[in-house]
């Protein structure tokens, strides 16, 4: 079957598991209206995971006739270094966003949460972020640096399967609060960089790692808006500086600030892959 056939199969079989998985969501909302936000979108995760996870196995087994793990799940002594490694590049490119917002007076540090919230709520609040953006960095990345990159390239070429990987990446998005077309290029530019963490080590480890770390350490620990939305925050801040720059409400990936971290992440990526043995030209099969 050629690509573009496996990947629509398996976007219907996506689309008709979240509509099954989703149907208990519906419900709840319906009735149960004072469903808190943070709850919706840990529920949202478990079934765009659910969905996500068992539509790319199946198309992979038996549309794409090949291994699960051979999108790139091998498992091996580097897999949990790729994954770590992955969390803690993100974390220093989040932390120079902020640094760099800090010094050019674009943000103000109003406090941490324990100076306003108890240890309780803080605890769940950082274990109910971080359960959020371990799914998502898993589900996303093995739909989009994994079953439609790959097919992409299988149908294609690499380049294209990166470059209409990130752009599908970024439409994917779209309905998310404060977009902008400068969101939208953000978040193209962010998929581009996913697919470089991807095509250094022909696996997704490093990638879910860069993916979880950037939206935990944006969100969670130096508080900026995650894409539009907001989550548990251990420093409390306040934008100041012109949207162009910052993102706005919608977070550094709509802002020029996100640029320069992508370098610094993509040169912290090619010194840790430097002595990597991989072939840039096909991809690892099982």
């Amino acid at each position: 079957m050629r690509a573009g056939w496996r990947l629509a199969l398996q976007f219907v079989w996506m689309a008709a598991l979240l509509g099954v998985f989703g149907l208990p969501l519906g419900l709840l909302a319906r009735f149960q209206p004072a469903f808190s936000i943070q709850a919706t979108l840990f529920v949202s995760a478990i079934i765009a995971f659910l969905a996500i996870t068992i539509s790319v196995y199946l198309a992979r087994r038996y549309l794409d006739r090949r291994s699960f793990e051979s999108l790139g799940l091998r498992q091996s002594a580097l897999s949990w270094r790729d994954l770590l490694v992955g969390i803690g590049v993100s974390g220093l490119m989040m932390g120079f966003v902020y640094l760099v917002e800090w010094v050019a007076g674009w943000l103000q540090f109003d406090g941490f949460a324990w100076q306003t919230q108890s240890w309780g709520w803080i605890m769940g609040g950082f274990l109910g972020s971080a359960s959020v953006f371990i799914l998502v960095g898993w589900y996303e990345e093995l739909y989009f640096r994994g079953h439609l990159l790959q097919n992409l390239n299988d149908g294609l070429n690499l380049a294209w399967g990166i470059s209409l990987s990130a752009a599908i990446f970024a439409i994917a998005h779209s309905a998310n609060p404060n977009l902008s077309w400068e969101a939208l290029l953000g978040l193209f530019v962010s998929g581009l960089f996913l697919g470089y963490g991807y095509l250094r080590t022909r696996q997704l480890w490093l990638p879910i790692g860069l993916h979880i770390g950037w939206n935990f350490f944006e969100g969670s620990v130096f508080g900026f808006p995650v894409s539009g939305l907001g989550y548990f925050r251990l420093i409390e801040q306040t934008n100041l500086g012109p949207r162009v720059a910052t993102g706005g409400e919608f977070g550094p990936e709509a802002g020029l600030v996100i640029l320069p971290a992508i370098l610094l992440g993509s040169v912290l990526i090619y010194t840790y892959t430097r002595n990597r043995q991989h072939s840039t030209n096909s991809l690892i099969l099982h």
